[in-house]
Parts: structure tokens; sequence; C-alpha cells
């Protein structure tokens, strides 16, 4: 059995996602938020992202990490540099806890997940609350997102042999 974290960046909002199975077998899933404030300075939002995902990172210690890849719209270039900031420290946190990781882009999680890579966050969330068998939607979205990376990284994680 393996664990994979999955995270979905954001400066407002991080999601992350946890998925414990085997092969398509899941045998347990938890999930949450690190949201951080508007009116702290970027610099502090970032450093608690940090320091929240190097405490999950070592209180789970997963097998994999699996991070939604840095994108940026181009009518929005100011949100894809604060995306890559978000991304650099979660980045730093997989790196100093030794746990392996890879990167996704967020249109390649969508077709794998729904077979639709410009798939809403609505049929994002029904396909993983349905491979879930959660009882319940699952919100905030970017739960439900992160939670969608981590069962990729599930589905394609081959461990390596000793």
């Amino acid at each position: 059995m393996i664990k994979v974290i999955g995270i979905d960046p954001g400066l407002a909002d991080t999601g992350i996602g946890i998925v414990r199975g085997s092969g398509l077998n899941v045998h347990g899933y938890a999930y949450g938020t690190i949201s951080t404030s508007k009116e702290e300075p970027t610099a502090c939002r970032l450093e608690r992202i940090y320091t929240k995902i190097s405490q999950v990172l070592a209180d789970e210690k997963p097998d994999l990490m699996v991070l939604e890849d840095v994108f940026s719209l181009e009518k929005y270039p100011k949100s894809g540099i604060v995306l890559g900031k978000v991304c650099g420290v979660v980045l730093l946190a997989g790196t100093r806890s030794g746990v392996a990781l890879t990167e996704v882009p967020v249109r390649q999680a969508k077709q794998i997940l729904t077979g639709n890579g410009n798939a809403s966050k609505v049929q994002l969330e029904r396909v993983v609350r349905s491979t879930l068998c959660a009882p319940t939607p699952i919100r905030p979205f970017h739960a439900s997102d992160a939670l969608g990376l981590a069962l990729i990284g599930l589905f394609r994680f081959k461990p390596s042999n000793p």
C-alpha cells in the first residue's frame, strides 16, 4: 500500500488531498486546504503555505507528492507569477522532506480523470467523488482538485524494487 499527497497550489487557498491504496484500489483518503489572508504580505502567506505543507509531509510521510504544474493565462500574467511562487515553496517543502515528487499540468489531469482536458471544476469533483465513493460533495474545489492529483499519482505510481 502507498500514500500519495496531491497539492493544488494557490495563494489564497492551497488544496491538499491524500489517498492510500494500491493500483486502482483506494483504501482511504483525507483532504483540506491551507488558506491565507489578503491582508498579509505575500512573503508571510508563502511562509505559511511552506510551513503547513512541511508539517503535513512530516506527519503523513507520503510516498509521492503530485503537484499541479504552474500555468498562466494570457489575460492575467501576474496570476501565473504568483502561482509560480506558491509552487516554488511547495516544491521546496517536498524536496526538503525527501518525498518523490512530480508535476502534472492541469489540462492533463482533467484529461486523465474525466476524459476531457477542458472539464469544469464541477465535473472534476464529481469524478473524484465517484472514484472515492464519497457520500457528500468534496469542497472546496481546491481540495477535490488535490484529491484528483493524488489519485493520478496512486494509479500511476510504480514502487521501485529494493
